[in-house]
């Protein structure tokens, strides 16, 4: 997810901008940049690379109090300098920072930019050229600005410097998120108030589709049908636990939010020089010498460790068990000559899997852990760790690191598979970009999904979810995540198998919820519906573009297969949040259940 931030007032833009790009790190980006006005003008400063690199490059003997800065994860383009923002329109009157994704860019630059000379591959570009081919024609600044929002389709926040105007920074937002920061003799803009609490902890929470005029003295908030809007200032509290929170009403909801970030930052921490995704090589010598895996972890984490067994087979063709850790140290099967175990814990510390760690480092057997927390107990007692590099994850149902678990393993499936000599007939380093732009969408489509959590689960007493394959596996997921937020009774079954027995609990308007994002099984599970739907059920389909059929609830954006899982859990996550935020339930701290198991 990238960053904004922006200042207007009386002090050194450059150092604040700066420091706020600074705080909005943990988002992930691969470029950065500045834009800082003053009598001269519009200077930009930006760069590929870290905040530290982009610093490097900002002249400090350039003064001004007035300025924008943001943080780029690639979507269009390459990250380069040039495709880094901010993005400035031909003349450089103007000068724009954009979040989020704009769908129609190209139908935009067809037509009304005919003729115009692009100097990126971003859609952030069109924007800024659109504001300025509408002033030539006589608007004024801010009614540019609206034409051109009136045009969008897609999630943006914006930020916006013109040349000409010394003391306005014109805003905007549409389903990505962005605030602004009031101070005395100065204001500011930040996607997160974390970004700013070093100038402000007073905060204006803006609206979708409102445009808003940003002076040192004022703030000034309109529709785009001109209407103005006043709305009061909260404060954001300053203490650890809201910092990490930011403005978000919960912590889970923060977490859904930061997957897309964190998907993007998991491909950036496992390239090496040359940009290629690599793991540490003696890491990939314990796999390629393994002639059988076997992956041990409890909850959410079981539950990655089914996909990433489809990964590791399909991918990298090790053979794979995976085992529940509380049921294995009891009951260890018999082993393979040369087996290497995964440990997967968000927090490294579970009770269940560390005395199964004990026990295999007894037998003199190798161990990877795969956690969120570098010096954990599982990551010092193992061989060798994996990071999730997922952030710190707060609430109690896991989100952020379930997803960071299937990037790790998907990365590590292929590496491994690359080290073997094997062609998996894909880039999986594409494919996981372009994964993280479907969790955007998804995200982004909040409204959406609380309409569905409505329909469906507003008073219903239990709900199904059934899939086939790796869909499967992600019900389970869904249902884990639902009962334990909101206490709906709810399983996740083999869509195969409802007519072994589950078919029986299916009564007058049982909600199903269906996932069909499996090309060789998309007709089986669809049979499956109709199975449940006749004895009075009533389903919900969540289906793949490319898969989908009238009369599905949900729609995904088409990514590889393999992937499917990374990008259809997201809805049965903010599906369980929106279930369990109507019946009053404490989100990020369910009844009985605490973040890190840490006794058996």
């Amino acid at each position: 997810m990238c960053g904004i931030v922006g200042y207007i007032g009386e002090s050194d833009a450059k150092e604040i901008l700066l420091k706020g790009l600074e705080r909005l790190e943990y988002r992930g980006y691969d470029s950065a940049g500045i834009a800082v006005r003053n009598t001269d003008g519009v200077t930009v400063f930006k760069e590929k690379g870290r905040i530290a690199d982009l610093r490097a490059e900002v002249d400090l003997n350039v003064e001004a109090v007035t300025g924008i800065g943001h943080t780029r994860w690639a979507t269009h383009g390459v990250p380069n300098h040039v495709n880094a923002h901010p993005h400035q329109s031909t003349t450089e009157r103007f000068t724009l920072v954009h979040n989020g994704v704009i769908e129609n860019y190209h139908h935009l630059q067809r037509d009304y930019l005919e003729g115009v000379e692009m100097q990126s591959d971003t859609d952030t570009e069109i924007i800024v050229q659109l504001i300025e081919r509408f002033s030539k024609q006589g608007l004024s600044t801010r009614e540019a600005f609206t034409k051109t929002l009136e045009l969008l389709k897609g999630s943006y926040a914006l930020a916006l410097l013109d040349a000409e105007e010394a003391q306005t920074i014109y805003v905007a937002k549409n389903k990505s998120p962005l605030l602004v920061g009031l101070g005395e003799e100065f204001n500011v803009v930040a996607s997160d108030a974390m970004a700013m609490l070093q100038v402000t902890d007073q905060f204006v929470e803006l609206m979708d589709k409102e445009i808003v005029i940003v002076n040192k003295e004022s703030v000034e908030i309109y529709t785009l049908e001109g209407e103005r809007i006043h709305r009061q200032p909260f404060t954001a509290e300053i203490d650890m636990n809201d910092i990490e929170k930011g403005t978000y009403p919960h912590y889970m909801l923060k977490e859904i939010d930061e997957q897309p970030a964190v998907v993007r930052r998991i491909i950036q921490n496992y390239q090496d020089e040359n940009d290629e995704l690599t793991i540490e090589q003696d890491v990939l010598e314990a796999l390629k010498q393994a002639d059988r895996l076997y992956i041990i972890a409890a909850g959410t984490s079981y539950h990655a460790g089914l996909i990433g067994k489809e990964y590791i087979e399909k991918m990298a063709q090790i053979p794979v068990e995976v085992h529940i850790a509380s049921e294995f140290g009891y009951n260890m099967p018999l082993l393979s000559e040369k087996p290497l175990f995964i440990f997967i814990s968000q927090s490294g510390e579970t009770a269940d899997s560390r005395q199964v760690l004990v026990k295999v480092k007894e037998l003199g057997h190798p161990a990877l852990t795969i956690t969120n927390v570098a010096g954990s107990t599982l990551s010092r007692e193992a061989d060798y760790t994996l990071l999730l590099h997922a952030g710190p994850e707060i609430a109690v149902a896991s989100t952020k690191a379930y997803t960071a678990q299937l990037a790790v393993m998907a990365i590590l499936s292929s590496v491994t598979a690359k080290a073997k000599g094997i062609d998996i007939g894909f880039d999986l380093e594409q494919e996981l970009s372009i994964a993280a732009n479907a969790i955007q969408t998804q995200v982004d489509d909040k409204e959406n999904m609380e309409d569905i959590a409505r329909e469906y689960l507003a008073v219903t007493r239990n709900c199904f979810f059934i899939g086939r394959n790796v869909d499967y596996y992600v019900g389970l997921e869904g249902a884990l995540k639902l009962k334990e937020i909101s206490y709906i009774q709810a399983e996740g079954f083999a869509g195969g198998e409802l007519k072994h027995g589950t078919i029986a609990l299916i009564e007058e308007g049982t909600p199903v919820i269906a996932l069909a994002t499996q090309e060789a099984v998309n007709l089986n599970i669809r049979g499956n519906v109709k199975e449940v739907a006749a004895r009075g059920a009533y389903p919900c389909i969540i289906s793949m573009e490319g898969l989908a059929e009238e009369g599905d609830r949900l729609v995904l954006p088409r990514v590889h297969e393999l992937l499917t899982p990374i990008v259809s859990v997201i809805p049965l996550q903010l599906i369980s949040y929106y279930a369990a935020l109507h019946r009053d339930c404490d989100v990020d701290k369910p009844r009985n259940l605490a973040k890190s198991v840490t006794v058996e």
